[in-house]
Formats: C-alpha cells, sequence, structure tokens
C-alpha cells in the first residue's frame, strides 16, 4: 500500500506521518511526504499559537506595567523591531525542528519527503514536478489561509492581516479591526499596547459566542476600560474605500449607517481551508458542509483523507493533531477491511485574551449546551475579585464557572475567564475526559493558590448537590 500526505510539514500531517511511519513495513509498504512550505513548519509554528504567544508577552509586559499603579513613571514602549527580530528567531528555530523530524522519518526505509508542490490531476492521481504518482491512499493536510470578506471596495484598499501584524515593525496610528473572533481577540490588545487607536465592530451584542454571555459582557468591559479600545456592537460592514490618509469603513448600526475613518484596516475576519492550488477541481472531490466525515474521510472518494485546518471541522491546534493520528489509523484499517474509528473529543479552547494576562478558556459543556445534551445541571460561578490571591497578584478581573451533572455529580464543563485559565484548563479536561464525580474530587489547600478558584467552584456545586 502506498499512501502520499499532502502538507506533511504541518501539526495535522506531521501527526498522519508520524502515524502512519509505524505500518510502514507492515501494511505501508511506501509512505510520501510532501510540502512546498518554507523554511517549513505549519501555520502554527510559522503564523499562528508560536508567534502570536512571543508578541502577546510583550503586549502582556506593558499592560501589566501599565496597569500597576503601585508603579510610577511612564510605562516602556514595545519596540516592534526587536519583537519581530525575536519572533523571527523562534520561529526559525521551531520550524528547524518540524523540518528536522521530517527529515528523521525520510531517512527510514520505505518513507520519502519530496519538498514540492502537489497537485491533483485526477482522482489519486497528483503530480509534483512533472512526475506523476497513483498512491492507494492520499492524505489532505493543507491547512487554512486568511479570508477576505467579500466587501465592496475591500480590493481597493491595504489590509493587516494576521501574519502581516505577527510581521510588522511598523504600525499605524489608528485602525479599524474587522472580526472579533479568536484572532481578534488575541491581537486587538497587542496593537493597543503598540500604541495603535483602535475601533473594532463586532456583530453580535458581544464576543465569545461559545460562553455564557456574562463572558462576553466581561471581556467588552475589561477591552473597553483596561485597553481603552472602541468596541461598536451590532454592527455590520457595509463598504470600505480608500482615503489619502487610510481607509474609510462604511458600517450599519440600528441608528443608521455612518463611516468610519482610520489609517490602517485590519483584518481578523477568519480562516479559509487551503484548496486553492491543489486542483480539487480534478478529482471527484467537493469541498462543502460535510465533505469529511468523522474518520476524517472524504465523502466523495473513501480513499482521501482530509486532516487538520482544512476539513473545515474546528481549527485548533490539538484537534488538528488528534485528526492525523485517528486518519493514520483509519487508513491502515480501511486497508485491511477493520471498522474506522470516527473521532470525537471533549470541547477544549482557549484563547489568549486581555494581551494572555486573562485568557478565557472552555472545557467541555456550558449550562446551555449541556441541558440541549439532555442534561440536568447545576452550576457555581465565582468571580476573580472576590479570592484575594487574584487581587494580591494585581490580576483582579474576570469569573469561573463549572457545570456539573445534577443526577450524578458528574463535572461537565467550565468556563474562565481570569489569569491562568488556559493552565486551570488542563485540570479541568482530566476532570470532564474522566467523568469525575465533582464530589471525589479533592479539596484541599495546595500550592500555587490561585487554583483555588477551582476549589470554590467544587465546594459551591457539591453543596447544591447535597
Amino acid at each position: 500500500m502506498h499512501v502520499m500526505i499532502i502538507g506533511a510539514y504541518g501539526s495535522a500531517g506531521s501527526a498522519a506521518a508520524e502515524g502512519l511511519a509505524d505500518y510502514v513495513g507492515g501494511a505501508v509498504d511506501r509512505l510520501t511526504l510532501v510540502d512546498d512550505g518554507e523554511p517549513g513548519g505549519g501555520l502554527c509554528i510559522l503564523n499562528g499559537c508560536m508567534p502570536s504567544k512571543e508578541v502577546l508577552s510583550a503586549a502582556a509586559h506593558r499592560f501589566q506595567v501599565r496597569a500597576d499603579d503601585r508603579l510610577d513613571g511612564e510605562p516602556p514602549t514595545i519596540d516592534l523591531d526587536r519583537v519581530v527580530e525575536r519572533k523571527n528567531d523562534h520561529v526559525e528555530r521551531f520550524a528547524a525542528h518540524r523540518r528536522g523530524a521530517i527529515q528523521e522519518l525520510s531517512e527510514r526505509e520505505g518513507i520519502e519527503f519530496i519538498h514540492d508542490t502537489a497537485r491533483f490531476v485526477d482522482d489519486q492521481v497528483v503530480a509534483i514536478d512533472g512526475e506523476q504518482y497513483a498512491p492507494d491512499y492520499v492524505v489532505i493536510a493543507t491547512g487554512s489561509s486568511p479570508k477576505v470578506p467579500d466587501l465592496p471596495g475591500i480590493d481597493s484598499v491595504d489590509c493587516y492581516t494576521s501574519k502581516d501584524v505577527l510581521d510588522a515593525t511598523e504600525l499605524p496610528d489608528s485602525g479599524v479591526v474587522m472580526g472579533f473572533g479568536y484572532v481578534g481577540l488575541e491581537l486587538a490588545p497587542y496593537l493597543a499596547e503598540a500604541g495603535v487607536d483602535l475601533t473594532v465592530i463586532e456583530h453580535d451584542a458581544r464576543p465569545l459566542d461559545e460562553a455564557d454571555p456574562v463572558f462576553g459582557d466581561e471581556l467588552l468591559e475589561l477591552y473597553r476600560e483596561a485597553f481603552d479600545i472602541d468596541i461598536l456592537t451590532n454592527t455590520w460592514e457595509k463598504r470600505v474605500e480608500a482615503t489619502d490618509e487610510g481607509v474609510r469603513l462604511h458600517i450599519e448600526q440600528s441608528a443608521g449607517e455612518k463611516a468610519i475613518d482610520a489609517e490602517g484596516l485590519f483584518l481578523f475576519t477568519g480562516r479559509k481551508p487551503t484548496l486553492d492550488s491543489l486542483g480539487i477541481e480534478h478529482t471527484s472531490l467537493r469541498p462543502r458542509e460535510g465533505w469529511v466525515d468523522a474518520t476524517m474521510c472524504a465523502v466523495d472518494d473513501e480513499r482521501v483523507f482530509v486532516v487538520g485546518d482544512v476539513n473545515g471541522k474546528e481549527p485548533i491546534l490539538h484537534v488538528a493533531k488528534e485528526q492525523g493520528y485517528v486518519a493514520a489509523d483509519n487508513i491502515v484499517a480501511h486497508h485491511t477491511g477493520e471498522r474506522l474509528d470516527r473521532y470525537s473529543n471533549i470541547h477544549h479552547h482557549v484563547v489568549f485574551a486581555g494581551a494572555s494576562v486573562y485568557p478565557f478558556a472552555r472545557v467541555g459543556h456550558t449550562p446551555e449546551s449541556a441541558e440541549m445534551a439532555g442534561f440536568d445541571v447545576v452550576t457555581a460561578t465565582r468571580w476573580a475579585a472576590d479570592d484575594g490571591v487574584f487581587k494580591v497578584k494585581d490580576v483582579p478581573d474576570g469569573l469561573a464557572r463549572l457545570t456539573v451533572d445534577a443526577d450524578t455529580g458528574t463535572v461537565l464543563g467550565y468556563q474562565g475567564l481570569h489569569a491562568h485559565a488556559d493552565s486551570m484548563a488542563k485540570t479541568l479536561q482530566v476532570i470532564v475526559e474522566l467523568e469525575l464525580d465533582v464530589r471525589e474530587v479533592p479539596d484541599r489547600a495546595y500550592h500555587p493558590t490561585l487554583p483555588e478558584i477551582l476549589d470554590g467552584l467544587f465546594r459551591e456545586t457539591v453543596a447544591q448537590l447535597d
């Protein structure tokens, strides 16, 4: 059996490669890894998770110095040249590590790596540098790209995407932000700390669709008060035009239409699957909603598996990796006539909001999603300001909420918008995935003390159960 992975440098593709490598010499006779990336590494390493943390750390340091009234003097400015220089250095190291891992795999017998562009010319027929390959199975792992909205005038103006922001050594004095999902929530505070006067367009009454409304409301207040960002809610973009000073965005609100002038336009309007150069039109594959099933198999061709951002399911790093491993096992299962496993995962998202000082994390259910799934629930909510440790550490904003099955005591979900919520999410992930009864979760004093907010949630829900 010959398997080809297109997009082997990315998180999903490298996971699929690692998973399939274990079968080479057995069920897999030949494994071909293909990627034209330069320097190679996939979205997370090059333009996503890792470099964004780099710039957010600079914003976090400035924010905490600026917000701490115990410190005197002017806050420091962010040196964009040094931020980008350090970011690029780290990214090259991370990319080199990923390239090294793929190179190490390709040194095994039966595995080859081709650093070039792959393009379908027929069903399961792939052309690479003039040569055609007909593998038994193909794994598509080509990731995602910034999505540019279909807005009148958008082609006439220069825009900053998330990649542009990560590479920027100069930024405009003012900007308008389109897109207030996880990318906008993470990068807006960085821009604000870097000195950009921001206006953000939010279509709904609040951000954070996946959370209870109180979390979105808390974020709105934090961004408006702590970061001085002007957020226009229930607002829609109508058209955009270039001006001598930059851009003019025409918007619609309940009170009517108005225009916003700014020097720069920031597009954080989501991402789309990277398929344009793959030659999909030469195959029976028809990308659309539901074109990849839970086994990671394309519904139009059972010998094509699609993993990571490109399948449009859930563009999250850990999900992409898990999908890659599932696809590897399912390819072998399909080849040997065995049942394919369906991939499912506990909801586990983290948004590094508030310059990563106040990250948002959700694991498992919210009360609403739990009730929709048929559970009767009890909940507990604690505000960071009510726990002394958050005050003494000067991170007093935010809250946390626990959702528990009222009948069994099983912990169903956690939402946290507070300092170190990202780290605490791992604890809750283990609790939720193991379906632990909240009454069995240890409640005792321990260090560090910041997670005592979790103890409070455990105690309150146990009290309701009892």
